[in-house]
């Protein structure tokens, strides 16, 4: 299937491993040229490599919102504009309502929603200048279902979510969508590291999965990529989980 997407241009948050790499690289081999971002130089310029020839590695951290908008901008100035935008950042410290202080809040709302609304702000208005773009911004299935001990990350990854719906209603008519995707468990380096990657180890995570099996990052980019498609033209506000149908509400 064609996505449409071929000499588009993107910028993916983030981008250095996980998620956000996979997001990258589905984006790529549909025939976009993608500026990706990270905080170490060699990490983010061996994941540049990985993606090939059109793909720009820049150096920022978007934990913060100067450092957000930065990325956004030495995008546009390295891809002559930004088509797609897909915000993406690591998670807050685990913490309970009982553990976590009141100064813990504001690094985590800066991390996981402020930085968000700086690069859609540093991103969005060109794009409906132009008439066409897409957000699609990396979340949490905590948003859907919160995670015990993830109170910060629960807190900001929901706030996200409806300044994104917002926002959604805003650009509709200028031919901007807005979506958010919501990844559960995939096997990723983060994974790697709270559970291991032997065959046990996976096949124990995947027990409390009901397609009973972990994702792959490709999977996941294969979801961003389709919510950017022409073909996803109809598709807006929407916060989607790719989760294995881990989430077990009715919304």
């Amino acid at each position: 299937m064609d996505l449409g997407l071929t000499g588009k241009t993107a910028a993916v948050a983030g981008a250095s491993a996980g998620l956000g790499l996979a997001a990258a690289r589905a984006l790529a081999a549909e025939g976009v040229t993608v500026a990706i971002c990270g905080r170490d130089r060699a990490r983010i310029d061996a994941a540049a490599s990985e993606l090939g020839p059109t793909a720009v590695p820049v150096v920022a951290d978007v934990s913060t919102t100067d450092g957000a908008t930065a990325f956004v901008e030495d995008a546009v100035a390295a891809l002559g504009r930004v088509d797609i935008l897909v915000p993406n950042a690591g998670g807050p410290p685990a913490g309970t309502f009982a553990t976590t202080p009141l100064d813990a809040y504001i690094p985590a709302l800066q991390l996981n929603l402020l930085s968000t609304v700086a690069m859609c702000q540093a991103a969005v208005p060109a794009m409906v200048d132009r008439g066409w773009g897409r957000v699609v911004a990396i979340t949490s299935a905590s948003v859907r279902q919160p995670i015990p001990t993830l109170i910060l990350s629960n807190t900001a990854r929901a706030g996200v979510t409806a300044f994104l719906k917002t926002l959604s209603l805003e650009v509709a008519a200028r031919g901007v969508t807005v979506n958010s995707v919501q990844p559960g468990i995939h096997l990723t380096d983060r994974f790697r590291q709270l559970y291991g990657d032997d065959e046990d180890a996976v096949a124990a995570v995947a027990e409390n999965i009901p397609v009973q099996t972990v994702g792959r990052p490709d999977d996941f980019g294969a979801v961003v990529a389709f919510l950017c498609s022409s073909a996803a033209r109809f598709v807006t506000g929407a916060a989607l989980p790719v989760d294995g149908g881990a989430s077990r509400g009715l919304q």
